[in-house]
């Protein structure tokens, strides 16, 4: 079970490293080269930008939370450290939050400029959406 539990912790941290890596990513890198396009070009590539992530990421979001959940299941019944059971139940309230968070903000938002791009339009609002779907970055982040 301890085996488990550790194989479990190991593909959820990798998963879970997907997530974050590309988030990552897109605030030190893809922001602000964003602030150098103009706004039709911005939209157009963050359109498909979500349209390619928002089909893509949700699979390692999901193996992450599973594997967070039988890496905490496992390690309790194996007997194993308070400690430890009390990290990965962190763990899965930080990546549920994650998601809460996607769900809400982001996702209505990367809906909103894939539908532009694929309709070859540039919401008037799109710097807007952009700068809202940045900020519901965690802080500092920046």
């Amino acid at each position: 079970m301890d085996r488990l539990a550790s194989a479990a912790a190991f593909t959820g941290l990798l998963a879970a490293g997907i997530i974050y890596g590309t988030d990552v990513f897109c605030a030190f890198v893809q922001r602000p080269a964003l602030t150098q396009l103009d706004d039709a070009t911005m939209a157009v590539v963050m359109g498909r930008v979500h349209q390619s992530g928002d089909r893509r990421l949700p699979v390692p979001g999901v193996i992450g939370i599973l594997a967070a959940v039988t890496a905490t299941a496992a390690g309790v019944v194996a007997g194993g450290s308070p400690t430890r059971a009390a990290a990965a139940g962190l763990a899965i309230a930080a990546m549920l939050a994650w998601l809460g968070l996607h769900l809400r903000i982001a996702a209505p938002i990367n809906r909103t400029l894939t539908k532009a791009a694929v309709a070859h339009v540039t919401p008037g609002n799109a710097r807007a959406l952009q700068s809202r779907w940045t900020a519901s970055s965690p802080p500092g982040l920046f």
